[in-house]
């Protein structure tokens, strides 16, 4: 089994859970989506972003709007729907727990004497 496999699944288990938290406060494009997370050592390309983004708007999480551009083409922008900020607050009370339950089996073994 190779490690950086491993590493790749679980920052796919919570991307969806980051994306939604980028677009919390403001709308964005996605190079700006991109920037974030790239930022944050999430390494994601736009071939993973895109279907990503276009199954969280079918589900209705997510609405975009384009925008003209000074620089180039115009951008479409993603924002939260009414719908994605409470699915967003139910995520942040899971990874709330999740997070406890993984500190408690990982970071709280005494070891035995």
């Amino acid at each position: 089994m190779k490690i950086e496999n491993t590493k790749a699944q679980m920052r796919k288990g919570v991307l969806e859970y980051c994306i939604l938290s980028i677009l919390k406060d403001d709308d964005a494009y996605v190079a700006e989506i991109l920037s974030t997370l790239k930022d944050a050592k999430m390494l994601v390309v736009e071939g993973t972003i895109y279907p990503l983004l276009t199954r969280l708007k079918n589900a209705g999480l997510l609405n975009y709007r384009w925008e003209e551009s000074t620089s180039g083409p115009p951008r479409k922008y993603y924002g939260l729907t009414e719908t994605g900020q409470l699915f967003l607050n139910e995520l942040n009370s899971t990874w709330s727990d999740l997070q406890n339950a993984v500190n408690l089996v990982t970071n709280t073994k005494t070891p035995k004497k």
